[in-house]
């Protein structure tokens, strides 16, 4: 199976159940940012129920290419979002596993939001135990072949999970609350299920098996 699919800020379990069943990932670098996207935010699970973390930007209201995209560090966000993130996952039964790795990568203060993205998509993959073959595009297509899902900007905060008819969340213990919240970010099921994660992406894309 090829994807196709843009980048993503620390993506949500149904990124992941889709890329980790993939041959290969083909990551939209040719494409304009999207703004109110999970280009620059993610969702993560508090004690205030769903938090959401987005990175400030420089756009200006501009098209600009996602891979010429700077972000903002006038405002102190990378302090902001560890700090909602250790507050959420602190006492999740994996956090001392894999939070120095995650909060290492808040220390650094890279230019771009693609590079920023990669990298933490790169260290998920690897805290995950999996290796997934992933190119960069190098020019835009609107209808990629047949032989590629196209995915892009279809795992969107705007948009339901009914429309993912391939995903279905496996269902697993969460910090706060008594209802599962399905399809937050990564973090949330690592911290939670720590080795177990795999399993539960490969089962919550099980409807991907006839893709």
């Amino acid at each position: 199976m090829k994807v196709l699919i843009e980048s993503q800020y620390l993506p949500s379990i149904a990124y992941f159940s889709l890329i980790v069943r993939a041959d290969v990932v083909f990551l939209e670098t040719q494409e304009h940012f999207e703004k109110q996207s999970y280009r620059n935010r993610c969702h993560i699970v508090g004690a205030n129920k769903v938090q959401s973390l987005s990175i400030p930007v420089h756009h200006g209201g501009r098209k600009i290419l996602i891979t010429d995209l700077a972000i903002d560090y006038k405002q102190k966000w990378m302090n902001n979002h560890w700090r909602a993130i250790q507050s959420a996952y602190g006492k999740a039964p994996f956090f001392d596993f894999y939070g120095e790795y995650i909060k290492d990568e808040f220390e650094r203060t890279p230019e771009r939001l693609f590079d920023f993205n990669q990298t933490l998509l790169t260290l998920c993959l690897k805290l995950l135990r999996t290796k997934v073959e992933i190119v960069k595009t190098d020019m835009y297509q609107k209808s990629p072949s047949d032989d590629i899902m196209d995915m892009r900007s279809l795992i969107h905060p705007k948009k339901s999970l009914d429309t993912l008819a391939w995903f279905r969340p496996e269902p697993y213990h969460q910090i706060f609350g008594k209802d599962f919240v399905p399809n937050v970010s990564i973090l949330d099921l690592l911290f939670c299920t720590g080795p177990d994660a795999l399993d539960i992406l490969y089962q919550s894309g099980a409807g991907l098996v006839n893709k």
